[in-house]
């Protein structure tokens, strides 16, 4: 029997039942006699404290809350990918088609079509033994992405008894039988998954796969790894929204995870309006077919808002254990924070730093940490990866305001946008001296096969960046005439690094995503220039002449005038490089 309490005490999305005896932690409910959505966050006696996931205007004491004796949990299976859900899973598309643009409240929508139907193709044979997480079949869920329907990880392990053969099903139909020790168990093409729990593996992997994002400051300067952590703290106008949508766009993940948690209506408007339409740059397919989109602006259901970051972090598990490389990117991480703020204060929670409650950084930590690079459970023998990537809006651009610093324990990567870059119109605003990567040692290997010296052209570019900060230090204390030739030209590079190889256009054809390749051969065509000229300076060459070489246009043009596929452009350039610096004096010779 589920347990039936009554509402003594609403406050905003919170609200206290009595008479709940029985019901447990995070048990999902229903409130009041429209059914609201709802999730138990405390419990005292018989009284239990309900976030509610919808508007509780009109909800009044004295109506029932009954509990589902389970968890919130999400809908796992075909029809997931290219669906746009809010904070708990509830398909918006399919919901605004049955009650209109404005959804009223206690609307009840299942999360996949239960009456679409699939078509099934068995992997296994009856007889063989299966465990949590085998996977029995595969379902062609969008001419990108092959859904392996799995044992469920919750199941025990046991044998096969009845397989469907292939042909067309829709997801509540029963496509396996396994005999266990609970006897013989149904298995259909979907099940659900509580979305505070992380889906159990088999064993973590070290990050030594980078994740391609396309943008060169990310992939050569600070790297992310495959599986690993990682930050955008900016303040407003910085572009983290941007660079958010770029990773999205360009990277190699396999499948992408994009929650718009607290956002601006207008900014949720933009990716809804602009996703449809893009088009994935590896196979030239609707970039849909292997997205998922979970949008809770900042006007909706404050607690859905909370919910969202796990939802979307089950959903991205569950094609993680496919063995896809999956991308997750919440934006932002702070107003998820401010909604847990909000929630705690309803609760009467004694407020920590800045009114934040005192187990956010647990709270943040349990996020980050289904981040990873595993072997997952079952057979076949799978390694699949999950990167988390999260936006912070510090007010004031504050980065040491609670949720920055909190965050920066879990994440290790940190890619910092600094608005003064965004003033002057260098995006990725993102700052070389405070950004940092954990995951520059781990990747190497990988770069090593693009490029044997890619690690020491990269330390060489980034030396250049950091002895141009201690120099422009000199410069404003003593003024550029202070510098000798060889400092002037540091400074002189280090202006081609930023203009010609950081800044990168998000709406250029050519320069909007980078190949691995043509990463590296800029890289080197800027460290190259750099050793040959500091050689012809040392030899007696003037800096004015560096200066007016007519090669530094072209070479900072390049990133819009080659493509990734005219490599062998960059030999003429490297050519021409050689070519007129030893023009300039006999007896300089490279």
């Amino acid at each position: 029997m589920p347990v039936k309490g009554v509402i003594t005490w609403i406050a905003g999305p919170t609200l206290k039942a009595e008479g709940m005896t029985g019901v447990k932690m995070y048990e999902m409910v229903y409130a009041g006699e429209e059914k609201l959505i709802g999730e138990v966050i405390r419990l005292s006696g018989d009284n239990a404290y309900v976030q509610v996931y919808e508007n509780t205007s009109g909800l009044a004491p004295g109506e029932p809350v009954i509990g589902t004796g389970g968890p919130l949990s999400v809908t796992l299976g075909p029809g997931v990918i290219g669906n746009v859900y809010d904070g708990v899973q509830r398909p918006l598309e399919r919901i605004s088609k049955m009650v209109g643009a404005f959804i009223k409240r206690g609307v009840s929508v299942p999360s996949v079509p239960l009456d679409k139907k699939w078509r099934f193709k068995p992997r296994i044979k009856v007889g063989e033994n299966v465990e949590p997480g085998s996977v029995i079949g595969e379902v062609e869920e969008t001419p990108l992405i092959k859904t392996f329907i799995m044992i469920p990880p919750n199941f025990l392990p046991g044998t096969l008894k009845y397989i469907a053969p292939e042909g067309e099903y829709t997801v509540l139909d029963q496509v396996a039988e396994v005999e266990n020790r609970d006897g013989r168990v149904s298995v259909s093409m979907t099940h659900r998954w509580p979305v505070r729990t992380p889906r159990p593996i088999k064993r973590r992997l070290d990050p030594v796969v980078p994740l391609i994002t396309g943008q060169r400051v990310l992939d050569v300067v600070f790297p992310m790894a495959k599986g690993g952590t990682g930050c955008i703290p900016g303040a407003f106008g910085t572009g983290k929204t941007v660079m958010l949508h770029q990773l999205a766009k360009w990277s190699d993940a396999k499948v992408i995870l994009h929650i718009g948690c607290g956002e601006r209506g207008n900014e949720e408007a933009e990716v809804l309006k602009e996703f449809p339409h893009l088009t994935d740059p590896y196979t030239n397919r609707p970039l849909m077919e292997r997205t998922v989109l979970i949008a809770n602006t900042s006007n909706m259901p404050v607690s859905a808002r909370e919910a969202s970051i796990y939802t979307g972090a089950a959903i991205a598990e569950y094609y993680r254990d496919m063995g896809y490389d999956v991308l997750l990117v919440a934006d932002s991480t702070s107003r998820w924070a401010e909604a847990l703020r909000e929630i705690s204060s309803r609760l009467e929670e004694m407020p920590a730093e800045e009114g934040y409650p005192s187990y956010l950084g647990s709270r943040l930590a349990e996020f980050y940490e289904r981040a990873g690079r595993v072997e997952v459970l079952g057979n076949p023998s799978r390694i699949g990866s999950l990167t988390i990537v999260g936006a912070v809006s510090p007010p004031g651009g504050d980065f040491t305001e609670p949720v920055t610093t909190n965050t920066l324990r879990f994440v290790r990567v940190f890619w910092a946008l600094d608005p003064n870059l965004a003033y002057t119109r260098h995006y990725p605003a993102v700052n070389w001296i405070m950004s940092y990567s954990a995951y520059v040692d781990t990747v190497r290997e990988w770069w090593d096969k693009i490029a044997e010296d890619w690690y020491e052209a990269r330390a060489r570019l980034y030396s250049i960046l950091r002895r141009e900060e201690e120099l422009l230090e000199l410069v404003r204390l003593l003024g550029p005439e202070a510098l000798a030739d060889e400092e002037n030209l540091v400074l002189d590079v280090a202006r081609m690094i930023r203009e010609g190889f950081l800044q990168q256009s998000a709406y250029d054809e050519v320069d909007s995503y980078c190949s691995s390749k043509k990463q590296y051969r800029m890289l080197k065509m800027f460290v190259d220039f750099y050793e040959y000229a500091l050689t012809a300076i040392k030899r007696g060459v003037k800096i004015e002449d560096i200066r007016a070489l007519p090669v530094i246009p072209k070479m900072l043009r390049a990133k819009y005038t080659i493509n990734n596929d005219e490599l062998g452009k960059f030999d003429e350039l490297e050519a021409e490089i050689k070519s007129e610096i030893n023009a300039m004096k006999a007896e300089i010779t490279l």
